[in-house]
């Protein structure tokens, strides 16, 4: 385990992984629920009226629009409006940290290099050839 700071409220913390302490992500499931709902009734709300009337920080939102977890429109229904942008190419993206045509790039290029590093089969009905290390133990 790790001990990494809270990135919403800079508390130490111990971590497999995650960037958030459990007590920030309990909040933050709250907020959620708050914020989508807040959105559902008023979805051409900017970031700065939705915290105003939900009270949960813009900290929050944006955290939470990089996870995916909500979605935002502009006027026009697309887009995002500049909020977001793509961490790859900079375009304006609704949600999450990477457009649909730089998802799509990188998950060709880990499908590539996963096919290129397979483990070769020796055969159809061993393909991990598991009997011929289990006669090599017995010998």
């Amino acid at each position: 385990m790790n001990i990494l700071q809270c990135s919403i409220c800079k508390k130490p913390f111990q971590t497999l992984g995650g960037k958030v302490c459990n007590e920030c992500l309990d909040k933050m499931d709250k907020d959620f629920v708050v914020v989508r709902d807040y959105i559902y009734e008023n979805s051409h709300a900017d970031m700065d009226k939705v915290s105003e009337e939900t009270g949960v920080s813009k900290q929050v939102i944006m955290y939470l629009l990089k996870e995916g977890r909500l979605v935002i429109e502009d006027s026009k229904g697309t887009g995002g409006g500049g909020i977001l942008l793509c961490e790859v190419c900079k375009k304006p993206i609704n949600t999450g940290r990477m457009c649909r045509d730089c998802k799509d790039k990188v998950a060709s290029k880990m499908q590539k290099s996963i096919t290129a590093h397979k483990v070769p089969e020796h055969g159809k009905s061993d393909p991990y050839n598991f009997k011929s290390a289990a006669k090599l133990k017995n010998r």
